[in-house]
């Protein structure tokens, strides 16, 4: 087990760590007062915690950036002054949250940081628990509105016109359900797209894909594809015309449809 308590212990350790990579986590040693809050004590963070977050504030003001490979877990033990097991659960939360990515040889390198990337774990928590409705519209009704409302400001005319195309190609098919779960994620990406906001994307089609099993039955009752079909054209006539506030109250209604007909779908599969 490593325990150096401070950076003067650790150069004199004899251990091979990556001087750079030493200074730079040189802060994370040095001990933290907890102070008082509404009479109580605040509650330390755990040794793992600490070091998630001294490896993220490094990724933030520019100490690690994307492709940078991090020293051995040897290494980061010493450097960090702690032993292997809370590392290698902050090496797995950084992991699982898309900053790092374990390479060939067990060495950890930051990851390109996108939105699509930093997103997509709580994408997969949410699909595979428990599937709520509200839950997942709820979010939506934040997210996916603010997008629409960005998009009709913030769209090229080359967009817009592709939008409307989408929007006005799903009359053709109103009895093929496959075809219009196709063109509808065209149709939602072009949206999102056009917001000009790539995290808020990013989380729209998350929030999109969540629970697409069970509104994939939807579609297939009579009715809601032809109704969706108007929707769309809808909230695109009214981008097209740069009318965000017809865009927006035309989308809210087509989420309550997309919303309602879900619930309507769990009910005819109980």
């Amino acid at each position: 087990m490593v325990k150096p308590a401070n950076q003067d212990e650790l150069k004199g350790s004899g251990e091979h760590t990556s001087d750079a990579f030493s200074e730079l986590v040189g802060a994370s040693n040095v001990p933290q007062t907890v102070g008082d809050f509404a009479g109580g004590t605040l509650e330390r963070p755990s040794i793992a915690e600490r070091v998630t977050n001294r490896v993220i504030e490094m990724i933030k003001v520019g100490n690690l950036k994307r492709g940078d490979r991090l020293p051995t877990e040897h290494q980061m033990a010493v450097a960090f002054g702690i032993s292997r097991p809370p590392l290698r659960e902050a090496l797995k939360a950084l992991t699982i949250i898309g900053v790092l990515e374990s390479r060939q040889g067990g060495r950890y390198t930051v990851t390109d940081l996108s939105p699509e990337r930093l997103v997509a774990p709580f994408d997969v928590m949410l699909s595979i628990g428990d599937y709520d409705v509200e839950e997942q519209f709820e979010p939506r009704y934040v997210v996916d509105v603010e997008l629409i409302r960005l998009c009709t400001e913030r769209a090229s005319q080359e967009e817009r016109a592709h939008i409307l195309k989408l929007a006005v190609d799903g009359r053709a098919f109103h009895d093929d359900p496959v075809a219009f779960r196709l063109l509808d994620l065209e149709f939602h990406t072009a949206l999102y797209q056009g917001g000009r906001s790539r995290l808020l994307s990013a989380m729209a089609q998350m929030l999109y894909n969540v629970g697409l099993d069970i509104r994939r039955h939807a579609s297939e009752l009579p009715g809601v594809i032809e109704k969706s079909v108007a929707q769309h054209c809808e909230v695109a006539e009214a981008i097209v015309a740069g009318d965000a506030d017809a865009a927006v109250a035309a989308y809210r209604q087509h989420l309550r449809h997309v919303r309602d007909t879900t619930i309507q779908s769990m009910a005819a599969k109980i």
